[in-house]
């Protein structure tokens, strides 16, 4: 099984991705490794990526989740995924499972703040927020609220999609 881990940047994608995998025991995946470095520039820039900047990544990850699936190793990917084509793309089988990280953009901000390391400029927050599509009924995702703790999020999750560490 593939867990997608979604939303805007600064929502906890990559601490809740994290923590899932470690306590699950799977791998961990984070889509900003895959980006090309074109993108990585632009982004660091404070320029938001285009749908054409986006479809190699995207490409790029869903070989790796197939590569993935097909080896019949389950991981944790942390991705914006912010369109529903985006998501539909990642889809590759029923063994793909959307976690929507959701919160309001105050709350989001303030994370964003208090991030060091990232190469995202905090400015794209905006352009984050007009370029999600927030996940329809039909693609059966899971939102998770934020506002607690990660751990917290990450025993809901793990509540909401059965999910128990193979030892």
């Amino acid at each position: 099984m593939i867990v997608i881990v979604f939303g805007v940047s600064g929502a906890g994608k990559t601490t809740v991705g994290k923590l899932l995998a470690r306590k699950l025991g799977w791998h961990f995946l984070e889509a900003d490794d895959f980006h090309p470095a074109a993108n990585v520039e632009k982004m660091r820039g404070g320029h938001p990526l285009t749908d054409e900047d986006r479809w190699p990544w995207l490409k790029r990850l869903r070989e790796q989740i197939e590569r993935s699936l097909a080896a019949r190793e389950n991981a944790v990917l942390a991705c914006s995924a912010l369109k529903r084509k985006y998501r539909d793309c990642l889809r590759v089988s029923s063994d793909v499972k959307f976690v929507f990280l959701r919160g309001d953009y105050g709350l989001i901000a303030d994370q964003l703040r208090h991030r060091r390391g990232h190469f995202m400029n905090p400015d794209l927050l905006r352009s984050q927020f007009g370029d999600l599509e927030e996940p329809e009924r039909d693609e059966n995702e899971i939102s998770m609220e934020l506002g607690r703790t990660p751990e917290e999020v990450v025993e809901e999750i793990k509540t909401k999609l059965h999910l128990t560490k193979k030892d």
